[in-house]
């Protein structure tokens, strides 16, 4: 197979394996949360989109990670679910770091204070966890 096309295929695979493996990563982020995400979204809840839209940046830039610094698919899989499991903890360790404050019923409430610190969260914790699994 021509360099080029072994290029592309591989760059294919990585696509839409890490595709597959961020949706599955926000299905799972959308079940942990006690509202409904999507709901709350389409009802203009700023706060719930900009907590649900950290995450998402999170997990991709935690993928685009995975990919830069791997060079077979297996390793980009497993070092993906490593950083993608992490970004999960994260975020149910920023739940329980915040005591005083029910961050889930904020956010749900429309509180756009909590929702953008929870973007700046998953957003910070995104570039430890990926520099950690590179």
């Amino acid at each position: 197979m021509p360099p080029l096309l072994f290029q592309l295929e591989a760059s294919l695979s990585c696509l839409l394996v890490t595709t597959f493996m961020v949706l599955l990563t926000i299905l799972a982020f959308t079940r942990l949360t006690p509202y409904n995400d999507w709901q709350e979204i389409g009802q203009g809840n700023l706060a719930a989109a900009m907590s649900l839209g950290g995450k998402i940046f999170g997990v991709a830039n935690i993928m685009r990670f995975a990919i830069t610094t791997n060079s077979h698919a297996l390793d980009v899989i497993f070092w993906g679910a490593i950083g993608l499991i992490l970004q999960i903890l994260v975020y149910l360790a920023f739940e329980w770091v915040t005591p005083r404050l029910d961050v889930s019923k904020e956010i749900g409430r429309g509180n756009n204070a909590v929702g953008f610190m929870s973007l700046a969260f998953s957003v910070a914790f995104s570039y430890l966890i990926g520099a950690s699994i590179s």
